[in-house]
C-alpha cells in the first residue's frame, strides 16, 4: 500500500480514483476544484478530501493528476498551492491528462527540480474504461519512475506502456486519435452510404465486421449511430481539444495529416448542429442533416 494522490475527480478521475482506493488498497487523498465532490468521492470511498493541490500531494508516494488541458494541469502543479509546492523528493506525478508533449516536458524538468520524477500518463478507453478499471495508459518518462508506477496504474488499467522518454506518451495519445478521427468518418460514411443504398446496414456489418474493416468503432459504435443516437460516450468538445493539440504537434514536427485536419473540421460542423456533448460518433449526423 502507498500513499497516493489524485487530482481531478471529473467522469474519469472520479472512477481511476476509486480503483486506486478499491483495488490498489491504497491510502488516497483527493482534490477537486469543486471541493464538495471531493468530499462526496471521500465519502464514497474512505479517503480524505484536500483542499488545494498542495495539500493533497504532501507526503504522498505517487500524485494522480487527470484535469482538462495544459492550462490546467499548470494550475494544479506550478502555481500557487499547486502539487509541486509539496512534491516530495523521490516521488512520482503521473499526469493521465491529455495534453501537450511540451508541457509535459516541461513538468518534467520541474519535477527533477524538486529531485521528484514526472510521467505522462494520458488514458484511452473513455468513461466505460474508467469505470471499468480497463484503460490503456500509454506513459513517457524514465524508466526507473515507469517501473515503479506501473504496479500502481493497474490498478485501473488493462495495459500500460512505456512509450519513450518524457512527453512520448502524449505523442502516442496523439497518434491515438489521429487513428480514431479517421476510422469514425470512415464508418460514418459506410453507414451513410449503406442507408442511401437501401440494405440493412445491421446485416451489412455483421458480414464486413468480420472481415478487414472490422474495428472496436465498428463493434462499439454502429447500433448507435445506425439508431441516431449520440448522447454518450467522448464528446465533441472533447475530440475537437485533442485534435487541435495533434495539428499543433504537426506543425512543430513537420507531419502531414490532411485527413485529421478535415476530419476536425466536420466535428467543428457538428459543433454548430449544437452538437458539443454528443459522441464523437456523431459524424453521422453530419452528413444525415
Amino acid at each position: 500500500m502507498a500513499k497516493v494522490a489524485f487530482i481531478g475527480l471529473g467522469v474519469m478521475g472520479y472512477p481511476m480514483a476509486g480503483h486506486l482506493k478499491v483495488r490498489g488498497g491504497h491510502e488516497l487523498t483527493v482534490y477537486n476544484r469543486t471541493f464538495a465532490k471531493a468530499e462526496k468521492w471521500a465519502a464514497e470511498f474512505g479517503g480524505r478530501a484536500a483542499r488545494t493541490p498542495a495539500e493533497a500531494a504532501d507526503g504522498a508516494d505517487f500524485v494522480f493528476c487527470c484535469v482538462g488541458n495544459d492550462d490546467d494541469l499548470r494550475s494544479v502543479t506550478t502555481a500557487k498551492d499547486g502539487a509541486f509546492e509539496k512534491l516530495e523528493a523521490n516521488a512520482v506525478f503521473i499526469d493521465n491528462t491529455t495534453a501537450s508533449a511540451e508541457v509535459a516536458r516541461e513538468l518534467y524538468e520541474a519535477a527533477k527540480a524538486r529531485n521528484a520524477h514526472f510521467v505522462d500518463a494520458p488514458v484511452s478507453g473513455g468513461q466505460a474504461g474508467a469505470e471499468n478499471g480497463v484503460l490503456t495508459v500509454m506513459c513517457g518518462g524514465d524508466e526507473a519512475a515507469f517501473d515503479r508506477a506501473k504496479p500502481v496504474i493497474e490498478a485501473f488499467a488493462r495495459m500500460v506502456g512505456l512509450m519513450g522518454p518524457a512527453g512520448a506518451g502524449q505523442i502516442t495519445k496523439m497518434i491515438n486519435q489521429i487513428c480514431i478521427a479517421g476510422l469514425v468518418q470512415g464508418l460514418a460514411e459506410g453507414i451513410h452510404f449503406g442507408k442511401k443504398a437501401g440494405l440493412d446496414i445491421e446485416k451489412v456489418v455483421d458480414v464486413i465486421s468480420k472481415g478487414a474493416a472490422g474495428s472496436w468503432q465498428m463493434e462499439n459504435r454502429h447500433k448507435t449511430m445506425n439508431a441516431g443516437k449520440y448522447d454518450f460516450g467522448f464528446a465533441v468538445d472533447w475530440m475537437r481539444k485533442d485534435l487541435d493539440i495533434v495539428l499543433a504537434e504537426a506543425r512543430r514536427n513537420g507531419a502531414k495529416l490532411p485527413v485529421t485536419a478535415l476530419v476536425d473540421q466536420f466535428y467543428g460542423d457538428v459543433q454548430e448542429m449544437g452538437g458539443n456533448r454528443w459522441d464523437t460518433s456523431s459524424l453521422l449526423a453530419r452528413l444525415e442533416k
